[in-house]
């Protein structure tokens, strides 16, 4: 969704709430100035894409030694 500044200012919490679910651009004189966003949204979008990859027999200890190995 893009917003104007002034459509922002008028609204906040209106753009606020709808943040929580969607990427919200400000713009200014016509040009991209700002982007309103869930800080948390795209951790839990990368934590459920990591469902299902590693073996059901992989022990934590194994996931652990993958993600730090500096070959």
């Amino acid at each position: 969704m893009s917003i104007t500044a002034t459509e922002l200012k008028a609204n906040l919490g209106k753009y606020l709430l709808l943040a929580s679910t969607e990427d919200i651009l400000i713009t200014q004189y016509g040009k991209t100035v700002a982007k309103l966003t869930n800080p948390f949204q795209n951790r839990v979008e990368v934590a459920e894409s990591l469902f299902g990859i590693l073996p059901q027999t992989t022990t934590l200890e194994e996931a652990r030694a993958e993600r730090t190995f500096e070959g």
